[in-house]
């Protein structure tokens, strides 16, 4: 019996299993590379001291106050430019308050309530600036209410975006255990539920204000209900108003509540369709298939075929995160750091760049 047994396959059956299997390494390892470079740090958000703090995600910002520890930085920011507008105008038109004409009450709530009153627009007429002084300050406090209003907005349209991206970015995460149909489900929020919510808070806060209305300010219903709708859509024809001292203190906090509520409601309204559009493009997204006029689209360099780059590029092309000149400065910045025009980036092009720039 010898020593030494035979092997169990040939040579020639050895080779194409090595290339098989090196295959299959090298492909794996691109894989782990592609999925590794998911994203560059944000450029805010690099520590050069620190190494234990994570690049990809923002320092958490901590408030001074508790209660806006867990606020939204934009919900946070418009907070504090709503307190300071407030704060301010009631100082100022407090200080004024003998060149303001009308029914008053009380020096510093008639400031307030006519602060309010000016922010939202609603404008009774019930107090008026009397003198050039107090006129140009109302002038001022209109513009800087309509900026706070402006950015208000702004703050939403943000909001709209995001909520748009994070429906994406859960879709495409929730592909990888579920189908279109699980993920259409998933993706369907109580937002109609928001809606009906906030219309009934609405509903609510009219009925109150007309209530108050009769009860204290001795309107006929109609007239109350009248008031309360020119009131919420900041109308004010200034025909009824809240001319008591507790219909004004109640005012100061129902105008701003009822009025936020009714730009709450719009939103959610936008934020439905908004979001019923998104889910259609989701759908669209993960039920289409790739077809040869695709594979032709994402070839770029024509070479009949398409490496996992050219298609990343292609795909988020198509759901319109990129365009061409997104592209092209891309590719600009490339060339400027390919030293040696090599069609790679190594750290000697890396120093050879800086040096010479």
């Amino acid at each position: 019996m010898s020593n030494h047994s035979a092997p169990l396959l040939s040579r020639e059956q050895l080779d194409p299993m090595d290339q098989v299997l090196n295959q299959n390494s090298l492909t794996s390892s691109r894989k782990r590379r592609l999925r590794r470079c998911r994203s560059a740090p944000r450029g805010d958000c690099m520590h050069n001291n620190d190494e234990d703090v994570k690049t990809d995600e923002p320092p958490p910002h901590r408030s001074i106050v508790p209660m806006f520890r867990d606020l939204n930085p934009n919900l946070r920011e418009v907070i504090m430019f709503f307190a300071l507008y407030l704060t301010i105008g009631t100082l100022c038109f407090y200080l004024v308050r003998n060149q303001v004409s009308g029914h008053k009450t009380n020096g510093v709530l008639d400031a307030v309530y006519f602060c309010v009153v000016t922010m939202t627009t609603v404008g009774y007429g019930d107090l008026v600036p009397s003198s050039s002084t107090s006129r140009l300050l109302a002038c001022a406090f209109v513009f800087s209410g309509m900026v706070l209003v402006g950015h208000l907005l702004s703050r939403a349209a943000d909001y709209l975006v995001e909520r748009q991206e994070t429906l994406l970015a859960k879709a495409f995460d929730l592909r990888k255990t579920v189908g279109p149909t699980e993920i259409l489900k998933e993706l369907h929020t109580k937002l109609r539920h928001k809606c009906y919510v906030t219309f009934l808070v609405l509903v609510v806060l009219v009925l109150v204000g007309t209530t108050f209305l009769v009860m204290f300010e001795k309107m006929p219903v109609i007239e109350a209900f009248y008031c309360v709708c020119s009131t919420v859509t900041t109308l004010g024809y200034g025909d009824r108003s809240f001319n008591s001292g507790t219909g004004r203190l109640f005012a100061v906090f129902w105008i701003l509540t009822s009025t936020m509520c009714l730009a709450q409601f719009l939103l959610y309204v936008a934020e439905l369709n908004a979001e019923t559009k998104q889910r259609e493009l989701v759908k669209w997204v993960l039920t289409r298939r790739i077809t040869n006029n695709d594979l032709e689209a994402a070839d770029l360099d024509g070479d009949g075929v398409i490496v996992a780059a050219e298609f990343i590029l292609y795909k988020l092309k198509e759901m319109g995160k990129i365009d061409e000149e997104d592209i092209d400065g891309i590719l600009q910045e490339f060339e400027e750091l390919d030293y040696d025009d090599s069609g790679t980036l190594t750290n000697s092009d890396l120093i050879l760049a800086q040096t010479t720039s």
